[in-house]
């Protein structure tokens, strides 16, 4: 029971990752999207965002409101994205 609860207390939660994303990893992270959009626009549904490689900006179209990310991994919201165009 002690193991179960100490594990708990270390427990950080993914969404509290920082919300200043390098610029270079939003623009990529943005062509991504749109080029998801162009290829396959029959698909239904709100993406949620684009999780995305930090080192080598190679990402995917995220549809789940809590992503799980590998550790060299960040998670670029959509609209995060979407305002980063304007």
């Amino acid at each position: 029971m002690y193991a179960l609860r100490q594990g708990q207390e270390n427990f950080t939660n993914p969404m509290t990752q920082s919300p200043l994303i390098d610029s270079s990893v939003i623009r990529a992270a943005g062509q991504i999207y749109y080029t998801y959009c162009e290829v396959h626009p029959e698909i239904a549904g709100q993406p949620s965002g684009v999780a995305i490689n930090r080192g080598n900006h190679r990402g995917k179209v995220i549809f789940t409101q809590q992503p799980v990310l590998l550790p060299q991994e960040c998670f670029v919201p959509l609209n995060q994205i979407e305002s980063h165009m304007y």
